[in-house]
């Protein structure tokens, strides 16, 4: 069972870094050989719900996990996107694809935000109606 404060804490958490990323990219758009980065979250939430649950014991805190045991555990991580430049200096951010995902990341944050709040206000509920 998972717990969904868990899990929408680290969806928030996913496009606070998101945010991070993008605006990094948007600061570096004019530097040479700089490559863009995005945050994985999505895909790898979805690779858990489609049944990549298998996951090892770690006996010893250096070694390497190995998958995930429950949903709480997915988390973001960063990965860089070295698979293209569409400009000669070797860079390959465009500043107008990254103010879109900068849109697309406010709303996607804004609304887990507001399934938090949701999920918070009809606890309270439920624990109001339970004194009475």
């Amino acid at each position: 069972m998972y717990n969904q404060v868990n899990l929408l804490t680290n969806a928030l958490n996913a496009s606070w870094k998101r945010n991070e990323v993008i605006a990094n990219n948007i600061a570096n758009a004019n530097t040479p050989n700089f490559k863009r980065s995005d945050v994985e979250f999505e895909k790898l939430l979805e690779g858990y719900l489609k049944g990549n649950k298998l996951a090892g014991d770690r006996t010893h805190q250096n070694h390497i996990p190995i998958g995930m045991k429950s949903l709480d555990e997915v988390r973001h991580r960063v990965v860089k996107n070295d698979s293209f430049s569409t400009r000669l200096d070797g860079n390959n951010v465009d500043v107008d694809v990254e103010m879109a995902e900068m849109a697309k990341n406010t709303i996607t944050f804004n609304t887990l935000s507001t399934q938090l709040n949701n999920h918070f206000a009809r606890l309270k509920i439920a624990i109001n109606e339970g004194k009475r």
